[in-house]
């Protein structure tokens, strides 16, 4: 099997756009979620959010471009032109070797249709975008990319819900490995602050209502925790066959050495009680990486502040990694600086763990000020911390039961 590393990243986050002030975002240590003003949100329980206030798609892309494609697609393209550039890889090579793209996203341009029918509604058919129905599939950030950039190779989608992101990138080094491609643009990207995407979260009460107090709402692992909190954003990583990446002398952040994916098979909402299948994905990705539990320096958890998933996803980690190692190994639950992006966080917190790697240093938890005896692993500080890093476990779970786990490896 071929060897797959990353050489170029792209984001656009709460913490900040682009792979440098995304950093210093997470070096900053701050939450970013504050009170929602992207539509009134005085009907909803829940009211806050982590918005990207500061997004221009000019800066990404020429104003027909911007006007045609939505805010998911936007980031998908900024992310990929960033990561693309990063990597130094130029857009010649990069379509002769067919290179594909892998993006995941929960809801796609569902929030633009939302727009679009309030229209509708409002002023009738001639008023709705022409172009809607080239937009509202998960599908068109991966189609959009592939045809701004005039990428040849596969461009596929999952919307795998907060899995997305994760399952992306595993499902590119796949291609790769089995040398279907040299080359994958992966990740995930999401724009879900709209009225009923939003609203339809707050329904099912899974997020905060810490309304009052949005600093501290997202609190991962703590014992008063009440729900994700939402947020907007996506990140996508160039993967790179790594005698490919070695001959043209690429930058390279970090090698991909195992990937596990699994399915509870059990509840749309609900995680399995016993974290069996969340266990085995991880165990997965250990295996395929011929590593061990002693030899992980790190996990970034999926940690969503939600009381069921953080409960069982210690659990999982204590099954996969035996319950002395998970106590041991530093955890950092990173949503609670940016928020819960649904499909784009594992992508993004895929591209924090690359930079931990490459910057030695281990993300804060935020938040846990109330220690949950359920959630008694070893999370990281409130300020983060140097630390010697060689192999770092980042996971995701989404609605549906989807689990994926991906282990990553220095250089």
């Amino acid at each position: 099997m071929k060897r797959v590393v990353i050489t170029g990243i792209g984001c656009v986050t709460p913490l900040g756009i682009g792979k440098e002030s995304l950093w210093s975002g997470v070096r900053r240590a701050e939450s970013m979620v504050k009170p929602l003003t992207r539509f009134d949100a005085s009907s909803l329980k829940s009211r806050i959010a982590a918005s990207i206030d500061d997004f221009d798609p000019l800066n990404f892309m020429d104003a027909k471009s911007a006007r045609r494609l939505d805010r998911f697609s936007q980031f998908a393209v900024a992310c990929a032109g960033m990561a693309l550039k990063d990597s130094r890889l130029a857009l010649e090579t990069a379509q002769e070797n067919t290179m594909g793209v892998y993006i995941g996203s929960a809801l796609g341009g569902v929030g633009n249709a939302e727009e679009e029918h309030t229209r509708l509604v409002q002023k009738g058919f001639s008023a709705v975008d022409k172009l809607i129905a080239m937009s509202v599939f998960s599908g068109a950030g991966a189609a959009n990319v592939s045809i701004h950039f005039g990428l040849c190779g596969p461009a596929l989608s999952n919307a795998n819900s907060c899995a997305s992101g994760t399952l992306s990138v595993g499902e590119a080094f796949r291609l790769i490995q089995r040398g279907d491609v040299d080359v994958m643009l992966a990740g995930g990207a999401e724009a879900p602050l709209y009225p009923l995407c939003f609203g339809a979260f707050d329904l099912i009460g899974a997020m905060s209502t810490r309304n009052e107090t949005p600093q501290t709402a997202c609190r991962p692992f703590d014992r008063t925790r009440d729900g994700f909190v939402m947020a907007e954003g996506a990140a996508i990583m160039v993967l790179e066959e790594r005698t490919h990446a070695l001959k043209r002398a690429a930058p390279i952040y970090a090698e991909i050495l195992g990937y596990g994916a699994t399915s509870d098979a059990h509840h749309m909402t609900i995680p399995r009680p016993d974290g069996k299948q969340a266990a085995r994905a991880v165990a997965m990705a250990l295996k395929e990486a011929k590593l061990n539990a002693a030899n992980l320096d790190s996990i970034n958890a999926h940690g969503s502040s939600t009381p069921l998933n953080d409960k069982t996803e210690t659990l999982a980690l204590k099954q996969a990694l035996g319950e002395l190692a998970a106590r041991k190994i530093p955890v950092s639950a990173t949503k609670a600086m940016h928020g819960h992006a649904l499909g784009a966080s594992g992508a993004m917190e895929m591209a924090i763990s690359v930079l931990s790697l490459e910057n030695q240093f281990l993300p804060a938890t935020l938040n846990r000020q109330h220690p949950d005896p359920e959630c008694d692993l070893n999370f990281v500080s409130t300020s983060g911390q140097s630390a010697t890093l060689r192999h770092v476990l980042t996971h995701s779970f989404g609605f549906g039961g989807s689990n994926a786990a991906l282990i990553l490896g220095r250089m």
